[in-house]
């Protein structure tokens, strides 16, 4: 049994890209462990904890994680404003972040972990809070002892195609995702599409948005067609020593 840690940046972010692949590991009984940066609250976390964690929870029961863990960091949002923090946490992207890759590492030495999963150089889509887990997953990979890094992502050809199909604007996505050369990995998670799917819709909070909704209220047959597949970028060891801590930014 090997051990699968996967890192996100929001709680419903860990369906969309490796949804399949997780309910796949699982099933095939390998422990999977589920990280998030943020609790994906903007504000100061209610009483009785933040809503997107518990739907996190709840997903993470329908793709067989054995463990949920959330790093302390607020959502930095996603537009031109970064707001200040919330007054019991920071945001994502203010954290320092060798401080958020040890708290990372800590969770891949304790799981003695075979495999992390991250973002692609362009955070998927460019998010910044995606962004920078790509980068504090090349910290961890660089200061943990676990051996091997796939960055999730999508070619750019694929994605272009699906945005296109859901009458999304495809113009946007050329500097998004990797080019399919960059294509290291290409996982068949057909038959775990319904339990991915199924996952998603666990993420109530979400699915009014125009692609979430979208893809829950899809035909299970249709989402399998689109989303049963899942592709990564595994990133050699060289590439996530010294250069990893010279790209990322002083906070």
């Amino acid at each position: 049994m090997a051990t699968l840690v996967a890192f996100n940046a929001h709680p419903d972010d860990e369906c969309l890209l490796t949804g399949g692949t997780l309910a796949r590991a699982a099933g095939e009984g390998h422990r999977v462990v589920l990280v998030v940066a943020s609790d994906g609250c903007m504000d100061a976390v209610p009483e009785g904890g933040a809503p997107r964690l518990a739907e996190l929870r709840a997903a993470a029961g329908v793709l067989g994680a054995h463990r949920v863990v959330h790093l302390g960091y607020a959502d930095s949002g996603h537009g031109a404003e970064l707001y200040p923090d919330p007054p019991d946490r920071q945001r994502f992207l203010r954290a320092d972040p060798r401080e958020a890759a040890e708290r990372l590492a800590g969770v891949l030495r304790e799981e003695r972990a075979d495999l992390l999963l991250g973002y692609d150089r362009n955070g998927g889509y460019g998010h910044r809070d995606h962004v920078r887990v790509h980068q504090v997953a090349r910290l961890a990979f660089a200061r943990a002892p676990v051996p091997r890094l796939l960055e999730a992502t999508v070619p750019r050809e694929t994605a272009a195609r699906l945005a296109r199909l859901l009458r999304e604007d495809a113009s946007r996505l050329e500097s998004m995702f990797l080019p399919r050369a960059e294509i290291t990995h290409a996982i068949d998670v057909r038959r775990y599409a319904a339990r991915k799917q199924r996952a998603l819709a666990a993420h109530r909070s979400q699915t009014g948005g125009k692609l979430p909704g979208t893809l829950v209220g899809l035909p299970p047959r249709l989402f399998a067609a689109l989303l049963g597949r899942e592709w990564f970028h595994e990133v050699p060891r060289g590439a996530a020593g010294p250069a990893a801590e010279a790209a990322v930014p002083r906070p």
